[in-house]
């Protein structure tokens, strides 16, 4: 087993700064991670062998940053915004419409692939992804009209997704998962009623404003207290890390998350800790598995095109616009979620890993499409007459 070391630090930093190089002349933020997935891709046992994911201190580091993901996954969620929470009943219908939709598709599917279970190739279906989707809609102004809509369904689907994969992932234990994942997300609540009162105190105001001063950072300190103290909590109750850090990051946004917080929590997570799950887990992918074995490359086309024909099939029901299903058809955090955990149990191998994040990447591009396609037929602003 090779020695981790701080070369190995600096190996796997190295690689993940070819996101930002896959990046670089776009605006699209989620080429990161494919640039990120890539890199892990190379240093891997599958091509270079440069770097071991299973070594405990690699994993470990890579558990810490898919919990901080989630975490900025939450603070993505527009919880305060009330032009979206009008729209939240247009993404209940849409994302049960999809739910509906994806049945069939995921039957195809598991009679046709290697992955032969039907909740989990729903999950991966139905699923989307706000951090995705809300910095594309918001290039072309504030959401009204169709794109609020598409992003009231994007948040939902996102929620109810993020919440079921422990479950999807463990089916044996699903019972003992959902009353650990209903105890991790009360507790995430009674943080949020707990901080709601305690921000309201003279003391508490003025202690944080000193802080800010000083530059203490004492909003992201207790925000990485909690969240790693529900994260040991959620592995004690046989529920997932990712759980934890969405609803700290739900929390978080409920709570109104301070710019000098955001900035910390992304030079913290994107700085380091996140790039460092995303190459790890390309590390552990094996991509040649995709050439050598046709039903893996088979699993990632038809879920793409499964993904793109459910979303836009709901959207043309709902009169929502075919362009907000392609837009709500992104998605990058629950697939991500699925492989590593899959990985981890042992119920996903490296070539259907690889597949399933493929098939993400390839949503990232047919939302970016939708989302041309969306601003393209929003209508022009009315000019006064003088």
């Amino acid at each position: 087993m090779a020695r981790v070391d701080f070369g190995t630090l600096a190996l796997i930093v190295a690689a993940g700064l070819l996101g930002p190089l896959v990046a670089l002349r776009r605006h699209y933020g989620p080429l990161l991670v494919v640039g990120e997935l890539a890199a892990g891709v190379v240093i891997g046992q599958s091509v270079l062998g440069w770097i071991d994911p299973a070594e405990p201190a690699i994993a470990f580091l890579s558990n810490a940053g898919f919990a901080i993901l989630m975490l900025i996954a939450g603070t993505h969620l527009p919880l305060r915004a009330p032009a979206l929470r009008s729209a939240i009943l247009a993404g209940v219908a849409a994302t049960a419409l999809v739910a509906l939709l994806a049945i069939p598709v995921a039957v195809l599917l598991a009679e046709v692939t290697p992955l032969d279970r039907v909740p989990l190739l729903m999950l991966l279906l139905v699923t989307s992804s706000a951090a995705v989707v809300m910095p594309v809609l918001a290039a072309s102004g504030p959401a009204e009209g169709l794109a609020l809509r598409a992003l009231a369904w994007v948040v939902v689907a996102d929620v109810v997704t993020i919440v079921a994969v422990p479950v999807a992932t463990a089916p044996g234990r699903a019972i003992h998962v959902v009353l650990g994942s209903v105890a991790v997300v009360a507790i995430g609540i009674a943080l949020m009623l707990v901080a709601r009162r305690l921000l309201e105190r003279p003391l508490v105001r003025d202690t944080e404003a000193r802080g800010l001063r000083k530059d203490w950072g004492l909003r992201l300190r207790i925000s990485l207290l909690a969240l790693f103290a529900l994260a040991w909590l959620a592995e004690e109750l046989g529920t997932s890390v990712m759980l934890a850090g969405f609803t700290i990051g739900a929390v978080l946004a409920a709570l109104g998350e301070p710019r000098t917080l955001a900035r910390e929590l992304i030079g913290l997570g994107e700085g380091f800790l996140v790039p460092c799950f995303f190459v790890t887990l390309g590390a552990r992918l094996d991509v040649g598995r995709l050439v050598d074995e046709p039903g893996n490359l088979a699993l990632a086309a038809i879920l793409l095109a499964g993904t793109a024909v459910v979303h836009v099939g709901a959207a043309r029901l709902l009169r929502l616009g075919w362009a907000s299903g392609l837009v709500a058809s992104a998605q990058m955090g629950v697939p991500s979620a699925v492989v590593a955990l899959g990985l981890d149990a042992g119920t996903l191998g490296p070539g259907e890993g690889a597949a399933i994040l493929l098939a993400a990447a390839g949503s990232v591009g047919v939302a970016a499409f939708g989302a041309i396609r969306l601003r393209a037929q929003a209508p022009a602003p009315r000019v006064a007459e003088t």
